[in-house]
């Protein structure tokens, strides 16, 4: 793995909340400093309902991931899903998303985590390439919901 990929705690919220308010610009999600810091506050004190990852550089990350967990009777346990992945755009197609999610599905498999589910929206077939190719597959046809056993 080339990328370094970091587990957020509460000294990373100053460079997380830029990452996160572009991301959110980039979608039109409003939100504002104070609303970006209600929601991930919780996470960063290490909350166990979900976690937040920084990737790249330590001092300009290229971006950050946010799973949440939850009990899957169909996993057999212990899931994971991916709440938002973003990458700064203009590092974009260069296999950093796709080497970030293998990388922390293996930190979640290694951690007892049964499966991790991402979504893509019928015709995001970016999203869906990049699911495949981090070892994601549908799971269940007609669904947005992909799955990859861990």
């Amino acid at each position: 793995m080339t990328t370094a990929i970091h587990l957020c705690g509460p000294a990373d919220l100053p460079r997380l909340d830029p990452l996160v308010a572009r991301h959110h610009a980039e979608i039109g999600l409003d939100s504002d400093a104070d609303a970006r810091q209600a929601l991930l506050g919780p996470l960063l004190e290490g909350s166990p309902l979900g976690a937040v990852w920084l990737f790249g550089p330590s001092r300009a990350p290229s971006g950050y991931l946010v799973a949440g967990f939850g009990w899957s009777l169909a996993a057999g346990g212990m899931a994971a899903s991916v709440e938002a992945l973003f990458v700064r755009p203009s590092i974009r197609r260069r296999g950093i998303a796709t080497e970030v999610l293998t990388a922390i599905a293996g930190a979640l498999r290694d951690g007892g985590v049964r499966a991790l589910h991402l979504d893509a929206a019928d015709g995001d077939e970016a999203a869906r390439r990049l699911a495949r190719r981090a070892g994601f597959a549908a799971a269940d046809p007609g669904l947005s919901r992909l799955i990859r056993p861990l």
